[in-house]
């Protein structure tokens, strides 16, 4: 059987701009439960615009469900803009933290060439255990954890992902733009989202 003309699954970035409003994240992540697709990292944090929230959503899927899917997601009434990219049209960034015992730092001087080696730095300090943090993709984070295990590691923990778009010049630019040539008469609640399609796409 032929797989030539299969779809291919890769990492898509979601980016999705919105109002911050209770619930939406329910909302959002309903959209991909009902598709049954997994989210592999959800990031939430204040953008460059004042009072608008950014999600970084993270999925391993197709280019055509990816689309379906942000196309769906911009109909929820809070959010304003979706972009969907490739890993290779972004730039992101993980952080991770790793607990390993204290004596086993200070008495192997193997385990503290392996932590400078990856830029780990130490961010607590206790007799019985050293917190170190590294930031880089998910294959470096991953790789810090195999090298840590023979020597007593503690715990881990990793955060979800953070991307910034490399060409573009941000939903902030575009949306100032937009007041300019179509100024509103006065400040009016989701004044943008019945022009949204002409706050152009990235």
């Amino acid at each position: 059987m032929s797989t030539e003309n299969t779809p291919i699954k890769q990492e898509y970035n979601i980016t999705v701009y919105t109002e911050n409003q209770i619930g939406l994240l329910g909302r959002i992540a309903i959209i991909f439960t009902r598709r049954k697709i997994n989210i592999d990292s959800l990031n939430t944090s204040p953008s460059e615009i004042e009072s608008i929230h950014r999600f970084n959503i993270v999925i391993n899927e197709t280019e055509d469900v990816v689309r379906k899917v942000t196309r769906q997601i911009e109909k929820q009434v809070e959010v304003l803009k979706v972009y969907y990219n490739t890993n290779e049209d972004v730039i992101w960034q993980e952080m991770a933290l790793y607990k390993v015992p204290t004596d086993t730092i200070a008495e192997k001087a193997l385990v503290e060439r392996l932590l400078r080696e990856n830029g780990a730095r130490a961010v607590v300090i206790r007799k019985d255990y050293t917190v170190f943090e590294t930031t880089g993709h998910r294959e470096e984070t991953d790789n810090l954890i195999k090298a840590l295990q023979p020597y007593g590691l503690i715990e881990f923990v990793r955060s979800a992902r953070i991307a910034i778009i490399k060409d573009s010049e941000g939903f902030n630019c575009k949306l100032r733009e937009f007041e300019r040539t179509e100024p509103a008469p006065e400040i009016v609640e989701n004044e943008y989202l019945n022009s949204r399609d002409k706050v152009f796409t990235m």
